[in-house]
């Protein structure tokens, strides 16, 4: 049974667009998905900057993806040594959560999950085979950027690990890690 509301909408829409203004109809309609894309590529990631979220959006990158290319760095950094107790665990979503990936969030759920059962090795894999791929499409400068707010991200989740745990700056297994993390951007 059709909604008289919509039926309603779409005469509105229809006489507010003449015909020969539907670029119009179709360009406001563009810019809400834009705009629908970027605040959920911004809530899966916890990045901030407009600019890098404008570009992902029209790359037509979703935000489970982002989620996963945002998290996977983090992950790996957390299973450096192989081992992720209890303790470290918590340390390192309660570091997540000092940076931004908070509590209730799929990211943060997802993040739980693979602090517990470590993902398949094929995972990192995966995501450099996709940054490599994104690299192609990012200036040099959005590239770095990406990078830095990943990477940096990563680090920063190890660093507050290491305080909560006593242990201080990052481990060697970490820092390798992260070097690694940081080739894959390039630098």
């Amino acid at each position: 049974m059709p909604d008289p509301l919509d039926e309603r909408s779409r005469a509105l829409e229809a006489a507010f667009f003449p015909s020969h203004a539907s670029d119009y109809r179709d360009a406001i309609r563009l810019r809400e998905q834009e705009l629908a894309a970027v605040s959920a590529l911004r809530e899966a990631s916890g990045i901030t900057e407009e600019p890098t979220l404008r570009r992902l959006a029209a790359l037509g990158i979703r935000a489970e993806t982002l989620a996963a290319l945002t998290m996977i760095p983090i992950v790996e950094v957390a299973w450096a040594d192989s081992r992720m107790d209890v303790k470290e665990r918590d340390a390192v979503l309660v570091g997540a959560e000092s940076v931004g990936i908070e509590p209730g969030s799929p990211s943060h759920g997802l993040l739980r999950i693979w602090t517990e059962d470590r993902p398949a090795p094929d995972l990192l894999a995966a995501w450099r085979d996709f940054i490599t791929a994104l690299g192609r499409e990012l200036e040099p400068d959005e590239r770095a950027r990406l990078g830095e707010k990943l990477v940096g991200r990563a680090r920063a989740v190890a660093e507050a690990a290491g305080d909560i745990l006593g242990g201080g700056p990052i481990s060697p297994e970490e820092a390798k890690v992260l070097a690694g993390l940081s080739d894959a951007f390039g630098g």
